[in-house]
């Protein structure tokens, strides 16, 4: 009786193993398979976007033995493809991509369609492109209004740039392309939540109980959804950031004057980090370390006067309330 027992726990447990291995295996082979399923879709769009109709493709570069091989470019073709080099440059830099990338990324798109040269100048507001092709140059200039952050743009044009390499897309797929890439946006709701529960958690990493936590919490997700009412009115960067320190900081100094929590200047340190601007920092580090020192410059100037708006604000909220907190 006992080794039947024995003999009946055995199998019970192997096929336990087996059922738990049919799963995973299940799992993975569905990973695959929507990867694989995802991996068709662009390229059948890539093929769809290659085989279009185009007026004329006399100007297309061609393959050839490894390189590149242009042909002459009518005047109409080559203003065509120095429209779309330049595009693709102001976007980049009008959604965050450090001048490295900007630049690398228009002069590759210009030689795959066919130019014999792109040369670029960046300053933080505008961008002029020159191309050349067969003696025949063409200037022209954009201006670079800021867009926002967004690096579904930025990855989604350096895709289309190297299908175009390829020889997947020529000029009037690249711009169809182009005309389908949208940022993607967060919802708000989430945004605050996500923003909120960063800030508490700093607070928690820093010392702090329960109810700093949930205070640093409500202050920083107050401050982010009044951040994005006023930029949503297209108020100037420096006063949507004042504004959302010193709301902010007005919130969080109520654990500090009613002492509530364990370590109340927390709440009031930890709250007003999502106004840190370390992406403006990185990039500024970036160009002046990959050679470009102007928008280096100018990247870490406008970072360094949100950071003085912030401060102004915060300092501001203190004052009307008399505490100090973290100071």
């Amino acid at each position: 009786m006992t080794g039947m027992i024995g003999t009946k726990t055995t199998t019970t447990s192997r096929s336990s193993t087996s059922h738990n291995q049919t799963h995973a295996a299940a799992d993975c082979s569905g990973f695959f398979l929507s990867v694989i399923e995802r991996t068709i879709e662009e390229t059948f769009i890539c093929i769809k976007d290659w085989h279009e109709p185009i007026a004329n493709t006399e100007g297309v570069a061609e393959r050839e033995e490894g390189f590149w091989v242009t042909k002459r470019l009518t005047e109409p073709e080559q203003r065509a493809i120095s429209r779309l080099v330049i595009e693709v440059g102001q976007r980049l830099l009008q959604h965050g991509a450090e001048s490295k990338l900007v630049s690398d990324v228009s002069i590759r798109l210009g030689r795959a369609l066919g130019l014999d040269s792109v040369e670029l100048s960046l300053s933080a507001s505008s961008l002029v492109v020159t191309t050349l092709s067969h003696g025949h140059c063409i200037t022209t200039a954009r201006r670079s209004p800021d867009r926002g952050i967004n690096m579904k743009v930025v990855t989604d044009i350096q895709r289309t740039v190297i299908l175009a390499e390829k020889g997947f897309l020529d000029a009037l797929a690249v711009r169809k392309r182009l005309s389908r890439i949208k940022p993607f946006r967060y919802p708000p709701w989430l945004v605050v939540g996500m923003i909120g529960l960063s800030c508490a958690a700093f607070s928690r990493l820093a010392g702090g109980d329960a109810v700093v936590f949930a205070l640093t919490f409500v202050a920083s997700a107050t401050g982010m959804r009044v951040r994005q009412l006023i930029a949503h009115r297209h108020f100037n960067p420096f006063l949507t950031f004042a504004v959302t320190a010193m709301v902010t900081t007005l919130l969080s100094s109520t654990g500090t004057i009613m002492g509530w929590g364990n370590e109340p200047f927390l709440i009031m340190a930890s709250s007003v980090l999502m106004l840190v601007p370390g992406y403006p920092f990185i990039n500024a580090v970036s160009d002046m370390m990959k050679g470009f020192v102007d928008m280096g410059i100018a990247r870490w100037t406008m970072a360094s006067l949100l950071t003085l708006a912030t401060a102004m604000g915060i300092v501001g909220a203190m004052n009307l309330v008399d505490a100090w907190g973290w100071l």
